[in-house]
Parts: structure tokens; C-alpha cells; sequence
């Protein structure tokens, strides 16, 4: 796959485009997204060792070798993982387990700013200056958290963060969605699971190449929880704004968080057949 900033992820075996053209596009889709499952597998079980010592690759490094969107999955997924432990910590009587994530998470982006100010090639500043982005929203949730003394992972606090799992639960969800992947036959596998409030779903596996990611503000939260709740209810999300204030980009933005594709169309009252043509 090429994505139009010139990132590359090869496929894992050769595809041949053939037959109907209906049919090969389909399976085309499920090589995108067998491929990115598989690259995902490999990238969440090297990221165990980021912050183990001198012997293991740290993540400025580990990055280095995994595409920009899986690179940044796996930042999200680790994150969560951390806060989920510190609640758990919390709950078990350490008082200083927040702010300890909150040294973690700012030692991890001071190395990642040591090494954009070096010289890089183009995606992998891209890839690092994504990673930073959403590791301030990160960091800046921690510091919140920390600030109001939030103890409860049931608090709307931590429901309302769009949060990524990496698990093998809810096998009841499956159903529900009627989401099963051909190579999932034997035991049940690993799956990067989405929450944010009440709404759950798998993540969906679309390519989105080495796109730049929006700084998520408050207003960004909103929005985010505003629209996947909208798709919880099988209901439409209609943000209202004046033109150029980033009502499209939030929702595209959306899209590459939880790998769903985006599709955007002129549906204003001067689009004519040949403009649509």
C-alpha cells in the first residue's frame, strides 16, 4: 500500500487484482486489513519493553520500524494501559500513582523532541510530530486527573476519553456487530477494542497512511463524544459552524482514530450532474 505522503506497508503475500472488479476490491479490503492486524500483533509485542533499560529498543527508536498509523495505535493502547494501572494502584492504597504516569508519559515525549530536533527523513518527522500531538492530549488528561483527584475509573473523567484496548473480551460484542475476521478460527484472538462513554466497537483496520493529526481540544472531546454516541443510537452527527473552522477535518479526524473510512462530499445547492460526474 502507498499512501499519497509516500508511505510504504508491504503486503505480507502477493495479490493478484483479477476476476470481477467488485470482487478483487473487496479482497483488497481484507488484505488491507489482515496486513495491519498482523503489523499491529508484532508492534504491541515489541512495546512491552520501551521503558525497560538500556537493552531494549526505546519508543523514539521502536517507532522507527512500524508504519505511522499502527505507531500511533500502539502509543494510544500503551496509554490507556498505563492509566488503567494507575487506577488499579490507586485503588490499592498508592497515592502517588498518577503523578508517576504523568513522569512516565512527559519523559516519553521529552526523548521524542530530542529526536525531531535532529535530522530526520520527512515521514518519520511527520510520523514523530503525530506522536507528539497526541501524547500532549495525553499527558494533559494525566495532568487533569491529577488536579481534581479523580481515584474512580468510573468517573465521566476517564468514560469520556476516547481509550484503546488491547484484549481478547467481550466475545459478545462480536455478535452484536457481526464483526468476525476469516483468521480468527482457532482461539479467540487479540483485538484492539474502542471505547468512550458507552460506545464500544473494534477497531476497523483502514489504511490512513501518514496523515497530520489535529491538536484535540476541549471542544475536540466534545465532539468526539457527541458523534460516537450519535453512532451508538445508529443515529448522524451534524456539527453547525461558520465555514473554515474544522468541522470536516474533526470528523475526518475522527475517522483515523478509530480506522473507519471517511468519505466527504459537496452536497450544497449548486452541485449539478456534471460537477458530481
Amino acid at each position: 500500500m502507498l499512501s499519497k505522503d509516500n508511505e510504504e506497508v508491504y503486503f505480507a503475500k502477493e495479490f493478484t487484482a483479477e476476476g470481477q472488479v467488485q470482487n478483487w476490491c473487496c479482497d483488497l479490503e481484507f488484505q488491507m486489513r489482515q496486513v495491519l492486524y498482523q503489523v499491529l500483533e508484532m508492534a504491541k509485542g515489541s512495546s512491552e519493553f520501551w521503558d525497560q533499560g538500556d537493552t531494549y529498543k526505546p519508543r523514539e527508536l521502536w517507532l522507527s520500524d512500524y508504519c505511522a498509523q499502527i505507531s500511533l495505535l500502539v502509543t494510544t493502547i500503551v496509554w490507556t494501559e498505563d492509566v488503567v494501572r494507575a487506577f488499579d494502584d490507586l485503588i490499592s492504597g498508592s497515592e502517588t500513582a498518577m503523578k508517576e504516569t504523568h513522569k512516565v508519559i512527559e519523559h516519553r515525549i521529552e526523548q521524542l523532541i530530542k529526536r525531531v530536533r535532529g535530522d530526520l527523513p520527512f515521514l518519520e518527522r511527520c510520523k514523530i510530530i503525530n506522536i507528539i500531538t497526541i501524547d500532549v492530549h495525553s499527558r494533559d488528561v494525566i495532568e487533569s486527573f491529577c488536579i481534581k483527584k479523580v481515584q474512580d475509573p468510573e468517573s465521566f473523567n476517564w468514560l469520556s476519553q476516547l481509550k484503546f484496548y488491547w484484549e481478547n473480551k467481550d466475545p459478545d460484542m462480536a455478535s452484536r456487530q457481526n464483526l468476525r475476521f476469516p483468521w480468527e478460527k482457532e482461539k479467540e484472538p487479540m483485538k484492539c477494542i474502542i471505547r468512550i462513554v458507552d460506545w464500544v466497537r473494534f477497531y476497523s483496520f483502514e489504511y490512513t497512511g501518514n496523515a497530520i493529526r489535529l491538536v484535540i481540544t476541549p471542544l475536540t472531546d466534545r465532539c468526539y463524544i457527541t458523534l460516537t454516541q450519535a453512532l451508538n443510537l445508529v443515529m448522524g452527527g451534524a456539527p453547525a459552524g461558520p465555514a473554515g473552522t474544522g468541522k470536516t477535518e474533526t470528523t475526518k479526524d475522527l475517522g483515523r482514530g478509530i480506522g473507519i473510512p471517511v468519505m466527504v462530499f459537496n452536497c450544497s445547492d449548486q452541485m449539478r450532474k456534471d460537477s458530481m460526474a
